[in-house]
């Protein structure tokens, strides 16, 4: 008979999962997802919750039902090779490419950035960036307790506050629901918002990251896969219902501010803006404090992760060197800026998001059908033929790529042929075509050629 978790147990875990997503910088794409969307909140809403609440909690489910320790038992079945490259790109994302310099921005975007004038934005932007980063590398090194301080008073203090933003949203509304809705959400809200989804990163970073989780459970003295992958749904199902209403929460929010702002370039300046209209310069303030240090312990993990991984596979180079290589990378980055990164992040995770949804859902379903070469290979490369399309028509240089994507000139809206004649191109889903392909493909391979399941070799 299995035991089940003590209360205490159960708590323990729920916080452990919403901990691991709840962060700072994730804040920004729900409000200005809802300043986007309009009166389509509501199915900007859903798909949003999909890509960056249901997915990542899939993600641990499928860690729990494989019994990996690592993201490589994922994807042991594309083969060493395939699967280094794979964990390369997937930290690069991460951690310097990705994460770490948008948590800069980010922090920036909520503190000197809204003091300094114009033409002192971009040095302004170094020498924040320079000094985050500095203290980044020191605190990996030396400053443990750092997360956990944040962890325990800093991420519960923004919750209490955007609990009574609600409220006060409720009681005293910027405006109403009804508002404009952009072009992209005119046709395809859940779509479009799903993609939105795929900046909080989270689905990625549950392959990373998400092995914590398993281990904690199984140090709780739960090991059989079927056990561990139920706690996982159980607990992680109310953490991320917590982390959907702080969602539903943002998204309006930022659709109902609409009644006093325009749109904003992104999601920190709305923020920045709803915080000031409720709570006054104290609400600037409460922002430009709290916000750089919630966001700092993220760039600390995805850094020090990034680090650690690299040195097990490299251990001729020391931790300290790839650390500082990670945090240089991230602070070039950095000085793109938020929006520049954002805008680059976008093609990035298009071509990463398929193959880990495929790559997620393959070791859903292993337990019935086994985790063959075959079977990977041919649903994961074929998936990735379609994602690198779909992200290759959302480059900043579209028109470098002429009649691949589609741009605006003079007005005149230009269609590329590929989102003229794929399914879905248009929406950035043209992959699914191809991940069914891949799954029909390596079904009857698998089939035909009897091939075994990895773990049975």
């Amino acid at each position: 008979m299995e035991k089940k978790l003590t209360w205490r147990q159960n708590l323990l875990m729920v916080s452990l999962i919403f901990g691991m997503f709840f962060g700072a910088g994730n804040l920004i794409f729900p409000v200005h997802l809802g300043q986007l969307a309009g009166a389509a909140w509501g199915q900007a809403t859903f798909g949003f919750i999909l890509s960056a609440v249901l997915l990542p909690l899939l993600a641990l489910v499928a860690l729990g039902v494989t019994r990996s320790s690592s993201v490589f038992d994922l994807i042991k079945p594309l083969g060493p090779r395939v699967s280094v490259v794979f964990v390369v790109v997937l930290h690069f994302c991460l951690g310097p490419l990705v994460v770490a310099p948008r948590t800069a921005t980010v922090a920036y975007s909520f503190s000197f950035e809204n003091w300094l004038p114009a033409n002192y934005q971009q040095i302004g932007l170094f020498v924040f960036a320079l000094v985050y980063f500095i203290l980044v590398y020191w605190s990996c090194l030396k400053a443990d307790a750092i997360t956990s301080v944040i962890g325990k008073y800093l991420n519960p203090a923004f919750l209490i506050l955007l609990a009574i933003v609600f409220i006060l949203a409720l009681v005293w509304p910027m405006g109403n629901l009804h508002q404009h809705v952009t072009s992209s959400y005119q046709t395809a809200p859940i779509l479009s918002s799903a993609i939105e989804g795929y900046n909080t990163v989270d689905a990625l970073a549950s392959l990373v990251l998400g092995v914590a989780i398993v281990h904690a459970i199984e140090n709780m003295g739960y090991h059989k896969p079927a056990h561990v992958a139920k706690i996982i749904v159980k607990t992680g199902t109310w953490a991320l219902i917590g982390l959907s209403l702080v969602y539903v929460g943002l998204i309006m929010l930022g659709t109902s501010s609409l009644g006093k702002e325009s749109i904003s370039l992104n999601g920190a300046i709305a923020l920045t803006q709803i915080m000031t209209n409720y709570f006054g310069s104290f609400g600037q303030v409460f922002l430009a404090i709290m916000g750089p240090v919630a966001v700092f312990t993220t760039a600390m993990g995805e850094s020090s992760s990034f680090a650690h991984d690299f040195h097990r596979a490299f251990p001729k180079i020391s931790y300290e060197k790839w650390l500082a290589l990670a945090i240089f990378i991230a602070f070039l980055v950095a000085l793109l800026g938020l929006d520049k990164i954002i805008e680059w992040a976008v093609p990035v995770l298009m071509i990463m998001y398929p193959v880990a949804i495929i790559l997620i859902f393959l070791n859903l379903i292993s337990p019935w059908i086994g985790r063959t070469s075959a079977l990977f290979k041919w649903s994961i490369g074929l998936t990735l033929i379609g994602s690198i399309g779909d992200g290759l028509t959302q480059v900043p240089f579209a028109k470098m790529l002429g009649g691949f994507v589609s741009y605006t000139e003079a007005g005149v809206q230009h269609i590329g042929w590929y989102q003229q004649h794929l399914f879905l191109a248009n929406q950035g889903f043209s992959w699914v075509m191809f991940a069914a392909l891949g799954l029909i493909i390596g079904s009857i391979v698998q089939h035909v050629t009897k091939s075994p399941s990895v773990d049975a070799e």
